[in-house]
Order: C-alpha cells, then sequence, then structure tokens
C-alpha cells in the first residue's frame, strides 16, 4: 500500500502524457481515515470510466452495530449509505473536466426500491463503497492537476458526508433501515397468514405520472382504504401494530371502471416484491416473493415449451407440446410465460387483461370458439386459473374491466372505484350464477402438464465474447450477449438497470451448471444458492459495484428469451 502522496507525486509526474499513463496510478492508497483503491483504469477519456473502492475502519466511520445486527438492517443501511453518497457527489464534484467522461464521478443510484447492491458494504471492521470516476483528459492527454482535485478535494468532501456516521442525519437512517426491516417481517409473515399480498390503511398507491415511479402528492392521492371484511391487524417490530387489506391465496379479481385506480393497486402489489424508502407510500404494501407479472410479449422467441394447456391447436400444424419460434404471437408469448413462469416457481401470477391475450381475443364467428387474430384457437385463462391453484398451488391475481366471466371461479373479488377499494364478491357471485343459468358455462376438467426443461451447453456459445447492457431511449433493458440481445422490456419488476447489468453477468456464469442434465429451475436455484453463500460478487472475478440482487425467476426468464436457447423437455 503507498502513501496519499505518492499517489499526487505520480499525477504530476504524467500530467499531459498520454492518456494510457493513468495505468500507473492503479494500487492502494493511505489517505490517514480511509483507503482508496484504484481497481482498473480506463484505456481512454471516452471509455467506461475507471472502478474505484474506499474503505473506511470502523473506528473512523463509527457505524452503531445495531444499524446492521441483521441482514435486513444492513441491506437498508448499505442502500442509505449509497444515497447519501450519490447526493454528496451532485454537491460536491465539479464534473466536466475536460474530453469524454472526464471528472464524472458517479455510484449506482437507486429509485424507490431498497435493493442488496453491491455499491457499498458494511461489517463490523469497515464501511466500504465502490464508485466509478471518469479520469479527466485534455483530448487524449492526462489532465493531472485535474485529477488530483478530484483525488485530493472532491472524495475527501463526499466521503465525509456520506461515509462518516456522526455527519449523517440518525433520524432518517434508522427510520430507513426500520421501514425496511418491517417490510421483510410483514413479507415474511404472509405465508404464516395464508396470505399473497398485503396492502396497508392510508398507503399512496398512485405515481406521479406513468414514466415516473415517485408518489403522487398527498393532497391529490387518494390513501389507499381496506374494505372490511379484508381488514386485518398486524404487529410489526419497529412501527407496531397496523391496518390493512389481506389478500388470501386462490383467484382475486380486481374489477372496475377505467381510471378508478384497479392497475395502480396491481402495480403496487407487482413490486410488493421489494422494500420501499420512508416516504414512497408504498412502504407497507408486500407481496409473495415469488410474485410473477404476466403479459403478452408478441415477437419473443420461445423454445420447447409445452402450450398445451392454453393453445389447442395452430393454424400451421406446429406442435404445441413442444412449442418452438422465433417470433411467438400475442397468445402464444402469453402462454409461454404463464409457463415457464410456472416452471421455475411462481407461487402468484399477476395479470393486467390490458397487456394481456385478453385484450387480443376475438369469437370466430362460425365456431364460437375463441381464437386469437391470428386466429389462433385459445383457451382463455378463465378455464385454467381455478386448475392451476388447486393442481399447482399457484394463485391469480387479476384486473378485469366490467367482464363477469370470471366471477364463478373467483374467492375475492374487490371493485375499485375512485380509487377505493370495495369487496363485491356476494354480488359477484350472484352474477355468475344468473351466468351459468343463461349460458351454461363450462370449463376445462384440469389445468395440463407444466413441463420442466433442460437447457444445453451449445445455448450459450453464442454468448461468447463481450457482454454489456444497453438501454434504449425509453429506459427499457436490453442485454446484449455476445452477438446476441436479450430484450427484457416485457419484464415489468425489474426496476433497475443494476439488476439487469446482474443478470447479464449471472447468465454466463450459469455456464458452469450447463451440463445438459440439469433443468432451469435446478440451474437458477444453484446460481441463487451460490449468491446467497458469497454475495452478488460471485458473479465475476472483477469487483463490481453496479449489481443489483434479482430472483431466479428474472434469471430464468432472461435465459429462455435468449434466441439461442436450445432445451429438452424432461422426462
Amino acid at each position: 500500500m503507498k502513501a496519499h502522496f505518492e499517489l499526487k507525486n505520480i499525477l504530476q509526474s504524467i500530467d499531459a502524457k498520454g492518456y494510457k499513463s493513468y495505468k500507473e496510478i492503479e494500487g492502494e492508497y493511505l489517505f490517514g481515515e480511509y483507503t482508496l483503491y484504484i481497481d482498473h483504469v480506463q484505456g481512454d477519456p471516452f471509455a467506461s470510466p475507471s472502478r474505484m473502492r474506499v474503505r473506511v475502519n470502523q473506528q473512523t466511520a463509527g457505524f452503531p452495530s445495531d444499524t446492521y445486527l441483521n441482514r435486513s438492517r444492513e441491506i437498508a443501511l448499505r442502500d442509505f449509505i449509497t444515497r447519501k453518497f450519490h447526493s454528496a457527489i451532485k454537491e460536491v464534484s465539479k464534473g466536466g473536466k475536460g474530453s469524454g467522461k472526464s471528472g464524472l464521478i458517479s455510484i449506482d443510484n437507486p429509485g424507490q426500491e431498497i435493493l442488496d447492491r453491491t455499491s457499498a458494504f458494511v461489517n463490523e471492521s469497515f464501511v466500504e463503497v465502490r464508485f466509478t470516476v471518469g479520469l479527466p483528459a485534455f483530448g487524449r492527454k492526462v489532465a493531472g492537476r485535474e485529477a488530483e482535485a478530484i483525488f485530493f478535494d472532491e472524495l475527501p468532501q463526499i466521503i465525509s458526508s456520506a461515509l462518516i456516521f456522526k455527519n449523517l442525519d440518525k433520524d432518517a437512517l434508522y427510520k430507513h433501515i426500520k421501514t425496511s426491516e418491517d417490510a421483510d417481517f410483514l413479507r415474511n409473515e404472509l405465508e404464516n397468514l395464508r396470505l399473497i399480498a398485503f396492502v396497508a390503511e392510508g398507503s399512496i398507491l398512485p405515481r406521479q405520472s406513468g414514466v415516473s415511479a415517485l408518489p403522487l402528492a398527498e393532497d391529490k392521492a387518494v390513501p389507499f382504504v381496506s374494505p372490511d371484511n379484508l381488514k386485518m391487524d398486524v404487529e410489526l417490530p419497529n412501527k407496531g401494530q397496523i391496518t390493512g387489506m389481506g389478500i388470501p391465496r386462490g383467484i382475486t379479481l380486481i374489477v372496475g371502471g377505467g381510471y378508478h385506480g384497479k392497475s395502480t393497486l396491481l402495480k403496487a402489489i407487482e413490486l410488493g416484491i421489494y422494500n420501499h424508502i420512508p416516504g414512497d407510500g408504498r412502504e407497507y404494501v408486500v407481496s409473495n416473493p415469488n410474485s410473477v407479472k404476466i403479459r403478452a410479449e408478441d415477437g419473443r422467441s420461445v423454445h420447447n415449451v409445452d402450450i398445451s394447456p392454453f393453445i389447442k391447436n395452430l393454424p400451421f400444424d406446429e406442435d404445441i407440446v413442444s412449442f418452438s419460434t422465433e417470433d411467438a404471437s400475442v397468445s402464444t408469448s402469453q402462454a409461454a410465460n404463464i409457463l415457464e413462469a410456472v416452471e421455475v416457481g411462481a407461487d402468484v401470477l399477476l395479470i393486467d387483461e390490458y397487456t394481456s391475450a385478453t385484450n387480443f381475443m376475438i369469437r370466430d364467428h362460425r365456431t364460437q370458439e375463441l381464437v386469437s387474430k391470428e386466429n389462433e384457437p385459445i383457451t382463455p385463462y378463465i378455464d385454467k386459473a381455478r386448475h392451476l391453484f388447486n393442481e399447482y398451488m399457484v394463485s391469480t391475481i387479476l384486473v378485469i374491466g366490467g367482464s363477469g366471466d370470471y366471477f364463478d371461479i373467483a374467492n375475492f373479488v374487490i371493485c375499485m372505484t375512485d380509487y377505493k377499494a370495495e369487496d363485491v364478491t356476494l354480488e359477484a357471485k350472484d352474477i355468475a350464477e344468473r351466468n351459468k343459468t343463461e349460458q351454461n358455462v363450462e370449463r376445462d376438467a384440469y389445468f395440463g402438464t407444466v413441463r420442466e426443461r433442460i437447457p444445453l451447453p451449445e445455448s450459450l456459445d453464442a454468448g461468447k465474447g463481450k457482454r454489456e447492457v444497453r438501454i434504449s431511449a425509453k429506459g427499457l433493458h436490453t442485454i446484449a450477449f455476445g452477438t446476441n440481445d436479450i430484450d427484457l422490456n416485457a419484464l415489468e419488476q425489474l426496476v433497475a438497470n443494476s439488476q439487469t447489468n446482474a443478470i447479464g453477468d449471472a447468465i454466463q456464469y450459469a455456464k458452469k451448471y450447463i451440463d445438459g442434465k440439469k433443468s432451469l429451475r435446478q440451474i437458477t436455484s444453484l446460481v441463487m444458492l451460490d449468491i446467497g453463500r458469497a454475495g452478488l460478487d460471485v458473479l465475476n472475478p472483477r469487483l463490481q459495484g453496479h449489481y443489483a440482487e434479482f430472483r431466479k425467476i428474472e434469471l430464468a426468464a432472461a435465459i429462455n428469451r435468449l434466441r439461442t436457447l436450445r432445451a429438452e423437455q424432461k422426462i
């Protein structure tokens, strides 16, 4: 380890030299109260910024042990530190010191969710943050004095603001970790309470806009009120007793007119797999951690999926028991999405008819069968949801408009009117009885087979070479995997680019388990087991600061969308 003044000497000696001279500063430097690690230096001012770490020992950082005494609090504290480091960068860093990304200091920027990230670490010995710096240059010449200002002026201020406990807002910090701890407790209690979701009384569910995750101002939003017969109390370790709506296992419908809050409620439940920051409005909205949002995904690739539970036959004599396509239709894509989710362990399916194949179904005037607009005979989800629960214990929460077709299979029907929830199950059952009498409704007798598949090793051969994450103009996720793109745009429960980064490397990591014998469920479970034991750092020998937690469900979904995937059905 070198003394900090040696870094200053090197910067002065390479000033105005070729940019590759920056390679000389790689290494470790002791700055008195902290250690700076320059792990990787970029080769060009326009390349990805240089990767660095700062580590402060706990004698200096001074974080009390109760701020990280369990896994839940530790993750929340690391999230809080990341946010403070990011805020301090904005306050202190001047940026723009020359060509390309010169002078830009950055760290993973969290949104409304509290995630396990590799941007910060805390234990009884030290606090560490990982960040990047665009080493400054004029043209392709080292800007030594500007770099010196970053390391000896800006970084010390940022570190002091974000990594020293006595300099932080203690009330805000403890509120952050206690809120997250309560949410974890509440989510873990769902199983004991035989629930799949819980929505706290007074939650602010609407967002500022369709492209913003920020809550609608309280003076404009209608706080959530629970229907009386779904209302229940839960005792949390920090906040104490809260009241809210518990959604039991089974089939739950969310109905009501347009723009009354149906999809808003479903979206909150959809993201209830994550903890949320104080002030988000959805702090105590939690859902089963294996809840999966299902939607139609026109054009996705599908390989060797048995879609026979939903598709009776196809117009071009394609094999529906071993269905493969490079360009799935609306209906076949949704069928594949459902079956793939159940294949790897989904407990709850979340479906909004406005983004599902239901919205594209029509009735054949000759046979009166429901078909897709591509003339594919579809078995409506209504005919399968009850059997899916009875045979596989997979619950459903479904948003529908005014149709009463699903009422006879529903355990609960929640009507949203002006963003207020009301239980209308009894009324819905009356309507269902009348429909049965008038229409003589018949349902399928069983769900069908969910077949596990075994990915073949050659599936990932095309992934050799550079892996990067590309974000489209709409902010959606695409992994450039070798020469192939993996489109994750339809995975609505991904909330951070860092998750996509981690999934991209997790696919590469999974190659060690893809042997032509293990199923996709086994492979993804083994990857997640390794992450559980060693953290997200297991995915890459080079330390990364831009990973965030993901589920095996999203990892499997990404592999399923790899167009080179080849798989055999497990016998």
